[in-house]
C-alpha cells in the first residue's frame, strides 16, 4: 500500500512541476513544525527518512540523544494551495523514529496511532469530528473586530464570509471535507465544521485547518487566532468533539432500542469521559487562558454531567435519524482548538476505552439547565466541575494513570513539566487589574 502511495506522490510531483516539499510534524504542545526538501531528495525521504535535530523541538530530546528521523507518510501528501501556482509546493506530514527506525515515543503522531491500535485490539475503529472555532481581529497587537454579528448572522458585504469562503476552498484543494461553515455567538467569531473521518486522518486535518485559517487572513490583511478566551464579556472559542467506534461498518455506539438511540457500550464510554474529565482537561485544554472560557455562563461546558439536547453539561447526544445509525456519536464540548489534536484525541479515546473495558455505569442524564441549579441542587445529583485553572488540572493529571498510560511516561512527563513552567512564569507577573484595583488604594 505505501509503494503505491509512494508512486502515486513521485508521479504528481513529476506532472505538477513541485520543486519543495515541507515535511510536517509537531511538537508535545501542538505547534507545528516542519523543514523543507527539494524533489530531488524525495527517494531518499521515503527510503531512509530525513535526519534532524530534535534537541531543540519541545518535549522531544536531550542534546545527547537529539538524532531524530522523519519519514514522510505519501498518503498526506498534498500541493499546498497558499504558495504561487508557478512555484508549486507541496507537504506531507511524517512519522518521527529514532535511527534505529523505532518510533519515536515523544512524538504526538505515534501517541494517537498508539492509542488506535489498542483500539483496534478490543475490534473498534475511533472516528472523530471536531467543531474548531476561532477569530478575526484587525491584526495580531489587539481584539478589534471585523464584524458585530452573532450566531448564524450573515450581513451585506461580509468580509469574514469572504473569508470563511476562501478558507473552505483552500482545505478542500487539500483533500479535507468540509460540512458546515457559518458565523459563531461572539463578535467576529467563527467556525468551519470538517466532515467525520478517523482520528489520526482528522487530528491531521486539524492541524491543516488552524494553518490554513490564519494563511488566507493574512492573505486579506486581517489576523486569525484560536486562542480560547481572546475577549472579555464574549463567549471563548471551543472545540466541540464528536466520537464514535465502529467495528467494521456497524456503530457500536448505536441501539435501536436504547435511550436516545444509544447502546450500552456507548454509555460506557460516556462513564469513562465523565469518570477521567478532570485528569485530561490539562490535555485538551492545556493553556492557562483555556481557563478563562470555562467558566459558567458562556455555552462553555464545566458540569460533569450529559444530555441529549442541553448545551450546558459536559457531553451532548446530538439527535439523529433512527434511519441513520452511523451518525449516532458522543460529544464531548470542553476541548478548545488550542489543544494538541493528536494528544487529545489520545486521552479522549483512552478514557472512553477504560469506561468500556471496565463496564464503567453512566450517571442519569441531566436534560435540566445545570448552570441554573443552586449549588445544593448539583450536589446532591453528584454533578462535579471541571479544574478551575491549569494548575489545578495538572495536579488532577500527575495522579491520572490513564492519561499517563495514554501518553507515554515521555509526554507526560515533559508535557507536565512544561505546563508547570508556564504556571510558574504566570503566577508571578502583575496583571493590568491588579495595578488598577490594588495600585491607588494600598
Amino acid at each position: 500500500m505505501r509503494d503505491q502511495e509512494v508512486k502515486k506522490v513521485m508521479k504528481i510531483i513529476k506532472a505538477k512541476n513541485v520543486k519543495f516539499v515541507k515535511i510536517w510534524f509537531t511538537d508535545i504542545l501542538g505547534f507545528l513544525k516542519s523543514f523543507t526538501i527539494t524533489e530531488n531528495e524525495l527517494d531518499k525521504a521515503f527510503n531512509e527518512g530525513m535526519g534532524f535535530d530534535g534537541s531543540s523541538i519541545e518535549g522531544f530530546c536531550r542534546i545527547d540523544e537529539s538524532d531524530m528521523i522523519a519519514i514522510p507518510d505519501p498518503a498526506t501528501f498534498q500541493i499546498v494551495p497558499w504558495r504561487p501556482r508557478e512555484m508549486p509546493e507541496a507537504r506531507m506530514f511524517a512519522d518521527i523514529v529514532h535511527p534505529d527506525g523505532t518510533p519515536f515515543e515523544g512524538d504526538p503522531r505515534y501517541v494517537l496511532k498508539r492509542n488506535i491500535e489498542r483500539a483496534k485490539k478490543l475490534g473498534y475503529d475511533f472516528f472523530a469530528g471536531p467543531e474548531l472555532e476561532y477569530f478575526y481581529f484587525k491584526n495580531s497587537a489587539g481584539t478589534e473586530p471585523l464584524d458585530k454579528g452573532g450566531y448564524f448572522d450573515m450581513t451585506p458585504r461580509d468580509e469574514a464570509l469572504d473569508l470563511r469562503r476562501e478558507t473552505v476552498l483552500t482545505l478542500q484543494q487539500m483533500g479535507i471535507i468540509v460540512e458546515y461553515s457559518h458565523h459563531e455567538v461572539a463578535d467576529s467569531q467563527h467556525e468551519i465544521d470538517l466532515r467525520y473521518n478517523d482520528a489520526l486522518t482528522m487530528a491531521d486535518a486539524v492541524m491543516t485547518y488552524r494553518l490554513a485559517v490564519k494563511e488566507v487572513a493574512q492573505k486579506f490583511g486581517v489576523y486569525a487566532t484560536f486562542m480560547p478566551k481572546p475577549m472579555f464579556g464574549q463567549n471563548g472559542s471551543g472545540m466541540h468533539t464528536h466520537m464514535s467506534l465502529f467495528q467494521g461498518k456497524k456503530n457500536a455506539f448505536f441501539d435501536p432500542k436504547g435511550q436516545y438511540h444509544l447502546s450500552d457500550m456507548a454509555k460506557h464510554f460516556i462513564a469513562g469521559l465523565l469518570k477521567h474529565a478532570k485528569e485530561f482537561t490539562s490535555v485538551t485544554n492545556q493553556w492557562i487562558n483555556s481557563y478563562k472560557r470555562l467558566v459558567p455562563g458562556y455555552e462553555a461546558p464545566v458540569y460533569l454531567s450529559w444530555a441529549q439536547r442541553n448545551r450546558s453539561d459536559l457531553i451532548r447526544i446530538p439527535m439523529a435519524k433512527p434511519d441513520k445509525q452511523e451518525a449516532t456519536r458522543v460529544e464531548l464540548r470542553s476541548p478548545d482548538p488550542a489543544c494538541n489534536p493528536y494528544l487529545a484525541f489520545s486521552v479522549m479515546l483512552a478514557a472512553g476505552l477504560e469506561g468500556i473495558e471496565k463496564k464503567y455505569k453512566a450517571p442519569m442524564p441531566v436534560e435540566e439547565n445545570v448552570y441554573e441549579m443552586s449549588e445544593e441542587e448539583r450536589k446532591r445529583r453528584g454533578i462535579d466541575t471541571l479544574p478551575g485553572s491549569l494548575s489545578e488540572a495538572l495536579q488532577y493529571t500527575e495522579q491520572s494513570q490513564i492519561v499517563k498510560k495514554a501518553l507515554g511516561d515521555h509526554v507526560f512527563n515533559h508535557f507536565i513539566e512544561n505546563k508547570k513552567m508556564e504556571w510558574n512564569k504566570f503566577r508571578v507577573q502583575i496583571s493590568s487589574y491588579e495595578l488598577s484595583q490594588y495600585l491607588p488604594i494600598l
